[in-house]
Protein backbone atom coordinates (compact mmCIF):
# COMPACT_ATOMS: atom_id res chain seq x y z
CA UNK A 1 0.00 0.00 0.00
CA UNK A 2 1.34 3.24 -1.00
CA UNK A 3 1.85 6.12 2.31
CA UNK A 4 -1.34 7.37 3.36
CA UNK A 5 0.71 10.46 2.83
CA UNK A 6 1.15 10.11 -0.36
CA UNK A 7 0.43 13.61 -2.34
CA UNK A 8 -1.13 11.45 -4.82
CA UNK A 9 -4.24 11.95 -2.30
CA UNK A 10 -4.78 15.17 -3.24
CA UNK A 11 -6.51 15.96 -7.10
CA UNK A 12 -3.28 17.24 -9.26
CA UNK A 13 -3.32 20.18 -11.28
CA UNK A 14 -5.77 18.15 -13.64
CA UNK A 15 -8.01 17.07 -11.17
CA UNK A 16 -6.92 13.35 -10.88
CA UNK A 17 -6.18 11.15 -8.00
CA UNK A 18 -3.25 8.72 -9.25
CA UNK A 19 -4.90 7.35 -12.58
CA UNK A 20 -9.08 8.03 -11.59
CA UNK A 21 -10.59 11.91 -12.21
CA UNK A 22 -10.17 14.58 -14.91
CA UNK A 23 -12.11 16.57 -16.95
CA UNK A 24 -14.01 14.74 -19.84
CA UNK A 25 -16.92 17.26 -20.63
CA UNK A 26 -18.22 19.05 -23.65
CA UNK A 27 -16.38 22.38 -24.67
CA UNK A 28 -18.79 24.32 -23.88
CA UNK A 29 -18.35 23.52 -19.99
CA UNK A 30 -14.51 23.67 -19.72
CA UNK A 31 -14.73 27.53 -19.00
CA UNK A 32 -17.52 27.03 -16.85
CA UNK A 33 -15.58 23.79 -14.40
CA UNK A 34 -12.33 26.30 -14.77
CA UNK A 35 -14.21 29.51 -13.51
CA UNK A 36 -15.83 27.13 -10.49
CA UNK A 37 -12.38 26.20 -9.92
CA UNK A 38 -11.05 29.62 -9.43
CA UNK A 39 -14.18 30.49 -7.81
CA UNK A 40 -13.92 27.33 -5.30
CA UNK A 41 -10.52 28.45 -4.50
CA UNK A 42 -10.56 32.38 -4.19
CA UNK A 43 -14.20 32.19 -2.18
CA UNK A 44 -14.74 28.98 -0.55
CA UNK A 45 -11.79 29.23 1.23
CA UNK A 46 -11.75 32.76 2.49
CA UNK A 47 -12.28 34.00 6.12
CA UNK A 48 -15.13 35.33 5.60
CA UNK A 49 -17.19 32.60 3.32
CA UNK A 50 -16.03 30.42 6.12
CA UNK A 51 -17.18 32.67 8.49
CA UNK A 52 -20.88 32.65 6.56
CA UNK A 53 -21.21 29.13 5.84
CA UNK A 54 -20.15 28.00 9.39
CA UNK A 55 -23.12 30.09 11.13
CA UNK A 56 -25.64 28.44 8.39
CA UNK A 57 -24.12 24.80 9.41
CA UNK A 58 -24.35 25.66 13.24
CA UNK A 59 -27.77 27.68 12.90
CA UNK A 60 -29.91 26.12 10.26
CA UNK A 61 -28.44 23.01 9.26
CA UNK A 62 -27.93 21.95 13.30
CA UNK A 63 -24.28 20.85 13.33
CA UNK A 64 -22.73 19.58 15.19
CA UNK A 65 -24.66 16.42 14.61
CA UNK A 66 -24.21 13.96 17.52
CA UNK A 67 -21.45 11.10 17.67
CA UNK A 68 -24.20 8.56 19.90
CA UNK A 69 -22.74 5.53 21.82
CA UNK A 70 -24.73 2.31 20.61
CA UNK A 71 -24.72 0.80 24.20
CA UNK A 72 -26.88 -2.08 23.27
CA UNK A 73 -25.77 -2.68 19.58
CA UNK A 74 -22.02 -3.15 21.00
CA UNK A 75 -23.18 -5.12 23.52
CA UNK A 76 -24.95 -7.53 20.73
CA UNK A 77 -21.70 -7.29 18.20
CA UNK A 78 -19.74 -8.75 20.77
CA UNK A 79 -18.31 -5.35 23.27
CA UNK A 80 -16.51 -3.12 20.43
CA UNK A 81 -17.34 -0.13 21.11
CA UNK A 82 -19.72 0.85 18.42
CA UNK A 83 -20.37 4.96 17.58
CA UNK A 84 -22.73 6.21 15.22
CA UNK A 85 -22.65 9.54 13.29
CA UNK A 86 -25.91 11.22 13.94
CA UNK A 87 -26.35 12.69 9.98
CA UNK A 88 -29.75 11.34 10.24
CA UNK A 89 -30.45 14.52 12.66
CA UNK A 90 -29.25 17.59 10.07
CA UNK A 91 -31.92 19.64 8.74
CA UNK A 92 -33.41 17.66 5.85
CA UNK A 93 -32.75 13.96 7.31
CA UNK A 94 -29.26 13.24 5.47
CA UNK A 95 -25.72 14.50 5.05
CA UNK A 96 -26.56 16.06 1.69
CA UNK A 97 -27.67 19.66 2.52
CA UNK A 98 -23.56 19.78 3.89
CA UNK A 99 -22.81 19.99 0.48
CA UNK A 100 -25.55 22.06 -0.96
CA UNK A 101 -25.67 24.99 1.44
CA UNK A 102 -22.22 25.45 1.12
CA UNK A 103 -22.57 25.27 -3.01
CA UNK A 104 -25.71 27.15 -3.41
CA UNK A 105 -23.93 30.00 -1.20
CA UNK A 106 -21.05 29.43 -3.53
CA UNK A 107 -22.65 30.41 -6.40
CA UNK A 108 -24.49 33.26 -5.29
CA UNK A 109 -21.17 34.68 -4.36
CA UNK A 110 -20.11 33.92 -7.97
CA UNK A 111 -23.34 35.77 -9.42
CA UNK A 112 -25.32 32.56 -10.71
CA UNK A 113 -28.82 33.21 -10.77
CA UNK A 114 -30.17 29.36 -11.23
CA UNK A 115 -30.02 26.40 -9.24
CA UNK A 116 -30.19 22.75 -10.87
CA UNK A 117 -29.00 19.35 -9.52
CA UNK A 118 -29.76 15.87 -9.97
CA UNK A 119 -31.49 13.10 -6.82
CA UNK A 120 -31.72 9.23 -6.97
CA UNK A 121 -32.94 8.61 -3.27
CA UNK A 122 -34.20 12.60 -3.30
CA UNK A 123 -32.38 13.58 -0.23
CA UNK A 124 -29.59 15.44 -2.22
CA UNK A 125 -32.86 16.87 -4.40
CA UNK A 126 -34.21 17.65 -1.12
CA UNK A 127 -30.90 19.42 0.09
CA UNK A 128 -30.61 21.33 -2.93
CA UNK A 129 -34.41 22.42 -3.12
CA UNK A 130 -33.86 23.35 0.55
CA UNK A 131 -30.86 25.45 0.12
CA UNK A 132 -32.62 27.46 -3.05
CA UNK A 133 -34.82 28.33 -1.09
CA UNK A 134 -32.89 29.52 1.94
CA UNK A 135 -30.83 31.85 -0.32
CA UNK A 136 -33.85 32.45 -2.82
CA UNK A 137 -32.50 31.01 -6.18
CA UNK A 138 -35.10 29.17 -8.56
CA UNK A 139 -34.44 25.78 -8.54
CA UNK A 140 -34.39 22.48 -11.41
CA UNK A 141 -34.05 18.73 -9.70
CA UNK A 142 -33.95 16.36 -12.31
CA UNK A 143 -34.92 12.68 -11.35
CA UNK A 144 -35.77 9.31 -13.07
CA UNK A 145 -39.17 8.23 -13.05
CA UNK A 146 -37.91 5.09 -11.35
CA UNK A 147 -37.10 7.15 -8.23
CA UNK A 148 -40.02 9.86 -8.65
CA UNK A 149 -42.36 6.66 -8.11
CA UNK A 150 -40.56 4.93 -5.14
CA UNK A 151 -39.12 8.26 -3.68
CA UNK A 152 -42.85 10.28 -3.45
CA UNK A 153 -42.32 11.76 -0.19
CA UNK A 154 -39.22 13.33 -1.47
CA UNK A 155 -40.70 14.76 -4.42
CA UNK A 156 -43.37 16.56 -2.38
CA UNK A 157 -40.92 17.96 -0.16
CA UNK A 158 -38.82 19.42 -2.85
CA UNK A 159 -42.49 21.13 -4.51
CA UNK A 160 -43.62 22.25 -1.27
CA UNK A 161 -40.01 23.82 -1.15
CA UNK A 162 -41.12 25.49 -4.27
CA UNK A 163 -38.14 23.38 -6.81
CA UNK A 164 -39.28 21.90 -9.90
CA UNK A 165 -39.14 18.47 -10.61
CA UNK A 166 -38.22 17.33 -13.97
CA UNK A 167 -39.16 13.16 -14.43
CA UNK A 168 -36.42 11.89 -16.87
CA UNK A 169 -37.83 8.78 -18.71
CA UNK A 170 -34.59 7.95 -20.69
CA UNK A 171 -32.53 4.85 -19.69
CA UNK A 172 -32.90 2.67 -16.69
CA UNK A 173 -35.25 6.22 -15.29
CA UNK A 174 -32.94 6.56 -12.28
CA UNK A 175 -29.89 8.57 -11.14
CA UNK A 176 -27.36 8.02 -13.73
CA UNK A 177 -30.27 8.91 -16.22
CA UNK A 178 -31.20 12.18 -14.33
CA UNK A 179 -27.36 13.53 -14.33
CA UNK A 180 -27.31 13.15 -18.24
CA UNK A 181 -30.40 15.38 -18.50
CA UNK A 182 -28.97 17.78 -15.85
CA UNK A 183 -25.78 18.05 -17.56
CA UNK A 184 -27.61 18.77 -21.06
CA UNK A 185 -29.39 21.33 -19.55
CA UNK A 186 -26.11 22.90 -18.09
CA UNK A 187 -24.83 22.84 -21.43
CA UNK A 188 -27.41 24.93 -22.73
CA UNK A 189 -27.71 27.64 -19.61
CA UNK A 190 -24.39 27.33 -18.47
CA UNK A 191 -23.82 31.12 -18.33
CA UNK A 192 -26.88 31.76 -15.85
CA UNK A 193 -27.03 27.89 -13.76
CA UNK A 194 -24.89 26.48 -11.43
CA UNK A 195 -25.50 22.57 -11.08
CA UNK A 196 -25.07 21.60 -7.69
CA UNK A 197 -23.50 17.99 -8.58
CA UNK A 198 -24.80 16.14 -4.67
CA UNK A 199 -21.71 13.52 -4.87
CA UNK A 200 -17.66 13.19 -5.16
CA UNK A 201 -18.02 12.39 -9.04
CA UNK A 202 -18.11 14.42 -11.82
CA UNK A 203 -15.79 16.15 -13.34
CA UNK A 204 -13.09 17.89 -11.82
CA UNK A 205 -13.42 20.41 -9.51
CA UNK A 206 -16.40 18.78 -8.63
CA UNK A 207 -15.06 15.73 -6.50
CA UNK A 208 -12.77 18.13 -4.55
CA UNK A 209 -15.92 20.58 -3.77
CA UNK A 210 -18.17 17.86 -2.58
CA UNK A 211 -15.62 16.36 -0.67
CA UNK A 212 -14.79 19.94 1.09
CA UNK A 213 -18.16 20.58 1.89
CA UNK A 214 -18.87 16.78 3.45
CA UNK A 215 -15.84 16.79 5.29
CA UNK A 216 -17.07 18.72 8.27
CA UNK A 217 -18.78 14.87 8.92
CA UNK A 218 -15.14 13.40 9.66
CA UNK A 219 -14.15 16.57 11.51
CA UNK A 220 -16.79 16.92 13.77
CA UNK A 221 -16.40 12.92 14.56
CA UNK A 222 -12.42 12.88 15.26
CA UNK A 223 -12.78 16.09 17.66
CA UNK A 224 -16.00 14.34 19.18
CA UNK A 225 -14.06 10.54 19.96
CA UNK A 226 -10.74 12.27 21.20
CA UNK A 227 -13.69 13.33 24.23
CA UNK A 228 -15.30 10.20 24.04
CA UNK A 229 -12.17 7.85 24.17
CA UNK A 230 -9.37 10.05 24.06
CA UNK A 231 -8.16 8.45 21.06
CA UNK A 232 -8.76 7.89 17.50
CA UNK A 233 -10.96 5.33 16.44
CA UNK A 234 -9.54 1.93 14.81
CA UNK A 235 -12.04 1.67 12.09
CA UNK A 236 -14.52 4.00 10.24
CA UNK A 237 -17.74 2.43 8.39
CA UNK A 238 -19.87 4.15 5.73
CA UNK A 239 -22.02 3.11 2.54
CA UNK A 240 -20.61 3.93 -0.94
CA UNK A 241 -22.56 4.91 -3.93
CA UNK A 242 -21.19 8.34 -5.64
CA UNK A 243 -19.38 8.48 -2.30
CA UNK A 244 -20.22 12.04 -0.33
CA UNK A 245 -21.02 10.19 3.07
CA UNK A 246 -17.97 8.33 2.73
CA UNK A 247 -15.47 10.47 1.87
CA UNK A 248 -16.81 13.10 4.25
CA UNK A 249 -16.15 10.67 7.15
CA UNK A 250 -12.87 9.35 5.46
CA UNK A 251 -10.96 12.00 4.11
CA UNK A 252 -9.96 14.07 7.85
CA UNK A 253 -8.85 10.07 8.54
CA UNK A 254 -6.91 9.43 5.84
CA UNK A 255 -3.41 10.60 6.78
CA UNK A 256 -4.03 8.43 9.82
CA UNK A 257 -3.00 5.10 8.78
CA UNK A 258 -3.87 3.24 11.87
CA UNK A 259 -7.72 4.03 11.41
CA UNK A 260 -9.26 1.75 8.87
CA UNK A 261 -11.39 2.69 6.53
CA UNK A 262 -14.68 0.61 5.48
CA UNK A 263 -16.51 1.16 2.33
CA UNK A 264 -20.08 -0.79 1.69
CA UNK A 265 -21.74 -0.80 -1.84
CA UNK A 266 -24.64 -2.16 -2.72
CA UNK A 267 -24.66 -6.13 -3.61
CA UNK A 268 -28.07 -5.85 -4.70
CA UNK A 269 -29.55 -9.15 -5.41
CA UNK A 270 -25.45 -10.61 -5.39
CA UNK A 271 -22.53 -9.78 -7.33
CA UNK A 272 -23.29 -12.95 -9.53
CA UNK A 273 -26.54 -12.05 -10.39
CA UNK A 274 -25.14 -8.99 -12.16
CA UNK A 275 -28.03 -6.95 -10.36
CA UNK A 276 -26.13 -4.76 -8.09
CA UNK A 277 -24.27 -1.01 -7.77
CA UNK A 278 -21.05 -2.50 -6.93
CA UNK A 279 -18.68 -0.41 -8.46
CA UNK A 280 -15.34 -0.73 -6.88
CA UNK A 281 -16.24 -4.69 -6.28
CA UNK A 282 -17.05 -5.53 -9.52
CA UNK A 283 -16.60 -2.84 -12.37
CA UNK A 284 -13.62 -1.19 -14.57
CA UNK A 285 -12.00 1.83 -15.46
CA UNK A 286 -13.65 4.43 -17.88
CA UNK A 287 -15.08 7.46 -18.18
CA UNK A 288 -18.98 8.63 -16.97
CA UNK A 289 -20.37 12.16 -16.40
CA UNK A 290 -17.42 13.97 -16.72
CA UNK A 291 -14.24 11.40 -14.60
CA UNK A 292 -12.36 8.62 -14.85
CA UNK A 293 -13.45 5.92 -12.66
CA UNK A 294 -14.43 2.59 -11.77
CA UNK A 295 -17.79 1.77 -13.36
CA UNK A 296 -20.03 -0.98 -14.49
CA UNK A 297 -19.63 -1.80 -18.41
CA UNK A 298 -20.82 -4.55 -20.18
CA UNK A 299 -17.58 -6.56 -22.80
CA UNK A 300 -18.79 -3.34 -25.25
CA UNK A 301 -17.67 -0.82 -22.71
CA UNK A 302 -21.47 -0.34 -22.32
CA UNK A 303 -22.98 1.01 -19.27
CA UNK A 304 -25.13 -1.68 -17.08
CA UNK A 305 -28.34 -0.68 -15.44
CA UNK A 306 -27.15 -0.99 -11.89
CA UNK A 307 -29.54 -2.52 -9.04
CA UNK A 308 -30.13 -1.83 -5.09
CA UNK A 309 -33.04 -1.25 -3.03
CA UNK A 310 -31.68 1.48 -1.77
CA UNK A 311 -32.07 4.33 -4.45
CA UNK A 312 -29.05 6.53 -3.71
CA UNK A 313 -27.12 3.88 -4.44
CA UNK A 314 -28.60 2.80 -7.76
CA UNK A 315 -25.38 4.72 -9.32
CA UNK A 316 -23.00 2.64 -11.88
CA UNK A 317 -19.78 4.47 -10.95
CA UNK A 318 -17.98 6.15 -7.76
CA UNK A 319 -16.12 9.34 -6.85
CA UNK A 320 -12.64 9.04 -8.67
CA UNK A 321 -10.58 9.13 -5.35
CA UNK A 322 -12.58 6.41 -4.08
CA UNK A 323 -11.81 4.43 -6.74
CA UNK A 324 -7.76 5.53 -5.87
CA UNK A 325 -7.91 5.19 -2.51
CA UNK A 326 -9.42 1.48 -3.24
CA UNK A 327 -6.35 0.84 -5.62
CA UNK A 328 -3.66 1.81 -2.99
CA UNK A 329 -5.28 -0.39 -0.14
CA UNK A 330 -5.95 2.24 1.50
CA UNK A 331 -9.70 1.51 1.69
CA UNK A 332 -11.24 -1.77 2.29
CA UNK A 333 -14.65 -2.29 0.11
CA UNK A 334 -17.40 -5.04 1.24
CA UNK A 335 -21.08 -5.26 -0.24
CA UNK A 336 -24.33 -6.13 1.09
CA UNK A 337 -27.10 -7.38 -0.49
CA UNK A 338 -30.71 -6.22 -0.32
CA UNK A 339 -31.62 -8.54 2.03
CA UNK A 340 -29.19 -8.41 4.59
CA UNK A 341 -29.90 -4.16 4.48
CA UNK A 342 -33.48 -5.06 4.93
CA UNK A 343 -32.73 -7.00 7.71
CA UNK A 344 -30.03 -4.03 9.41
CA UNK A 345 -33.40 -1.56 8.74
CA UNK A 346 -34.72 -3.73 11.58
CA UNK A 347 -31.94 -4.49 13.26
CA UNK A 348 -30.82 -0.95 14.32
CA UNK A 349 -34.45 0.24 14.44
CA UNK A 350 -35.38 -2.48 17.49
CA UNK A 351 -31.41 -2.09 19.07
CA UNK A 352 -31.51 1.34 19.16
CA UNK A 353 -34.71 3.29 18.08
CA UNK A 354 -32.97 5.07 15.32
CA UNK A 355 -34.81 3.98 11.56
CA UNK A 356 -31.90 4.43 9.04
CA UNK A 357 -32.21 5.58 5.32
CA UNK A 358 -31.77 2.09 3.19
CA UNK A 359 -28.34 3.46 1.86
CA UNK A 360 -26.82 3.99 5.81
CA UNK A 361 -28.22 0.57 6.64
CA UNK A 362 -25.73 -1.00 4.00
CA UNK A 363 -23.04 0.01 6.90
CA UNK A 364 -24.88 -1.14 9.68
CA UNK A 365 -25.59 -4.54 7.41
CA UNK A 366 -21.52 -4.87 7.09
CA UNK A 367 -21.14 -3.92 10.66
CA UNK A 368 -23.16 -7.04 12.09
CA UNK A 369 -20.30 -9.30 10.30
CA UNK A 370 -17.12 -6.99 10.75
CA UNK A 371 -17.38 -5.80 14.00
CA UNK A 372 -17.53 -8.95 15.43
CA UNK A 373 -14.69 -9.88 14.62
CA UNK A 374 -12.83 -7.10 16.22
CA UNK A 375 -11.25 -6.92 20.10
CA UNK A 376 -13.65 -5.76 23.07
CA UNK A 377 -11.23 -2.51 23.27
CA UNK A 378 -11.40 -1.89 19.80
CA UNK A 379 -13.56 1.58 18.57
CA UNK A 380 -15.70 1.91 15.47
CA UNK A 381 -17.37 4.92 13.90
CA UNK A 382 -20.29 4.07 11.58
CA UNK A 383 -21.57 7.09 9.64
CA UNK A 384 -25.87 7.03 9.65
CA UNK A 385 -25.93 9.25 6.83
CA UNK A 386 -29.72 9.83 6.83
CA UNK A 387 -33.04 8.63 8.14
CA UNK A 388 -35.41 5.97 6.71
CA UNK A 389 -38.87 8.42 6.42
CA UNK A 390 -38.44 8.26 2.72
CA UNK A 391 -38.23 4.62 2.34
CA UNK A 392 -41.23 3.53 4.37
CA UNK A 393 -43.16 2.37 1.06
CA UNK A 394 -40.08 0.29 0.32
CA UNK A 395 -39.84 -1.22 3.84
CA UNK A 396 -44.20 -1.91 3.98
CA UNK A 397 -43.62 -3.44 0.93
CA UNK A 398 -40.90 -6.15 1.90
CA UNK A 399 -41.73 -5.89 5.92
CA UNK A 400 -43.12 -9.51 5.34
CA UNK A 401 -39.66 -10.73 4.67
CA UNK A 402 -38.41 -10.04 8.26
CA UNK A 403 -38.90 -11.77 11.09
CA UNK A 404 -39.36 -10.67 14.64
CA UNK A 405 -35.71 -11.54 15.45
CA UNK A 406 -34.59 -8.72 12.93
CA UNK A 407 -33.34 -11.24 10.23
CA UNK A 408 -34.75 -12.53 6.79
CA UNK A 409 -36.35 -15.37 5.99
CA UNK A 410 -34.50 -15.76 2.71
CA UNK A 411 -31.24 -14.97 1.34
CA UNK A 412 -30.02 -14.34 -1.97
CA UNK A 413 -26.86 -15.73 -3.09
Amino acid sequence: MKNARDKNYMPDSYGYFGEYGGRFVPETLVAALKELEKGFRHIARSPSFRNELSYYLKHYVGRPTPLYFAERMSADLGGAKVYLKREDLAHTGAHKINNTVGQVLLAKKLGKKRIIAETGAGQHGVATATAAALFGLPCEVYMGELDVKRQALNVDRMRLLGTKVVPVYSGSMTLKDAMNEAIRDWVTNVETTHYVIGSVAGPHPYPEIVRHFQSVIGTEAKRQIMEAEHRLPDVLIACIGGGSNSMGLFYPFIKNDKVGLIGVEAGGLGIKSGKHGASLTAGEKGVLHGTMTKILMDRDGQIINPHSISAGLDYPGVGPELSHLHDTGRLQVYTANDDAVLSATSYLSKTEGIIPALESAHAIACSRTYVKRLPKKAVVIINISGRGDKDMDIIRENIDLINDKGRLKKYHD
